[in-house]
């Protein structure tokens, strides 16, 4: 792959660069502090597997459903305006769980979540295409990597929050036969912990209230189409004949989907084999770890090879580590399961790059929302794998399917995500 003498970032955008890139911290914190939280629910409320599942069909749910508005939103005003209004749809659904706490609903709790992501749609349609736009086409996947690095910092915070300030506190997972306790003392405890699952969020909703103000008194700048902006219907009509970008939206619903699965049921993985969810914490901090460890070796090594091929190699590593975890047991097994986020590290990025690469900037805009549409993979693949561990009951190995315990059985789903992926990348790199 030929090297670029164009610097990665511009010195004239420096600045916009640095203020956009901190958002990426922002979704990771959302992301990691709220994958816990389908065991913390599941604990507390007394759910199943498939039922604790809701909290990222409504998490991811959100994406879905307001990637595409806020697109057209960015494409009609400006990127600081769509910023704006992420800030603040992301404050407001975390602010929701004060009241969802009060009133017990895990329905409310899932409200808040659905409306956190709206917030989220709107910061990731406008960051990443602009991030893209900061420079030469040559160097933008590799920039998009760079901003992205950023994303595991806010990871790795939102997971210590979850493990310190939640996962640790919950009586409902430190009470052996918690099931069996009388109701009026269930009770009790419900609210405890609900409290307890409450207070990050409303942290959280102040702390982006706070850079909402911050992003707001900052002067952003914006890059405009001087010369009229093309019509809708042609612009999703370029998009749809470009192959690549579609293909590209595909794969990215399977990254998400694998990524969501391996990090939210590595505490289902560690239940099976008698490990606490707070313990399992440190698992899921070792996984981030590795995703930021792989995220900096991946920008490194696309300044030598084709991205496709990355992409291709990585999801062959992935998909490696994932019949790992599928025949290994014990806490082998697990660790095969922490490896696979140092392979998933560059896809989402480099897919991204991949699929708008030689789009214009307008084509971009349309083309980003259906790529944050793609975090849909993680709404339903978790909840399907969720229904597969359910087969033998509640539990996480009540039955074994061809010789695996349920719960290692179900990363198959993980599996035909790589296998995937790794699809395109050996297509796109023959480009």
């Amino acid at each position: 792959m030929k090297s670029t003498s164009d610097p990665v970032v511009g010195r004239s955008v420096l600045l916009p660069f640095i203020l956009i890139t901190s958002l990426f911290a922002l979704w990771g914190f959302a992301n990691a502090v709220t994958d816990p939280m389908v065991q913390a629910f599941k604990k507390v409320l007394e759910l199943s597997n498939s039922q604790a599942a809701w909290v990222q069909m409504a998490f991811y749910g959100g994406y879905f459903c307001m990637a595409l508005p806020a697109a057209l939103f960015v494409r009609k005003f400006s990127y600081k305006t769509g910023v704006l209004i992420g800030l603040a749809l992301y404050a407001g659904g975390a602010l929701l769980f004060y009241p969802a706490a009060t009133s017990e609903q895990f329905w409310f709790f899932c409200l808040g979540l659905y409306i956190l992501t709206f917030g989220l749609a709107f910061l990731e349609t406008t960051a990443n295409p602009y991030i893209l736009a900061m420079g030469s086409p040559e160097t933008a996947t590799r920039r998009l990597n760079l901003a992205q690095a950023f994303n595991p910092l806010g990871l790795i915070l939102g997971l210590l929050v979850a493990q310190q300030f939640v996962l640790k506190k919950l009586q409902s997972d430190n009470i052996e036969d918690y099931a069996s306790l009388a109701e009026a003392k269930k009770a009790l405890i419900r609210t405890s912990d609900l409290m307890v699952i409450r207070d990050p969020y409303v942290m959280l909703g102040l702390v982006v209230l706070g850079i909402f103000v911050l992003i707001l008194i900052n002067k952003m700048p914006q890059a405009k189409d001087k010369n009229g902006m093309p019509s809708l219907s042609n612009t999703i009509g370029a998009l749809l004949s470009r192959r690549k970008y579609n293909l590209g939206v595909l794969a990215q619903v399977l990254y998400v989907g694998a990524q969501i699965m391996c990090w939210t049921y590595i505490y289902q993985y560690a239940e099976a084999i008698g490990i606490s969810s707070d313990i399992a914490a440190n698992y899921q901090f070792a996984a981030f770890l590795l995703f930021l460890v792989g995220r900096a070796v991946g920008t490194y090594m696309l300044r030598l090879i084709n991205s496709g091929k990355l992409l291709l190699l990585f999801a062959i590593a992935g998909g490696i580590c994932t019949v790992l975890t599928m025949v290994l047991s014990g806490v082998s097994g697990l660790y095969a399961l922490v490896a696979i986020s140092f392979f998933m590290s560059v896809m989402f990025p480099t897919i991204y790059g991949i699929a708008l690469e030689g789009l214009s900037e307008e084509e971009s805009k349309i083309g980003a929302a259906g790529l944050v549409m793609a975090i849909v993979g993680g709404a339903l693949m978790p909840k399907f794998q969720g229904m597969l561990i359910d087969l033998g009951g509640a539990g996480v190995s009540d039955i074994t399917i061809l010789g695996m315990a349920e719960v290692n059985f179900s990363f198959i789903l993980p599996l035909l995500c790589f296998v995937g992926i790794a699809l395109y990348g050996s297509i796109t790199q023959r480009k």
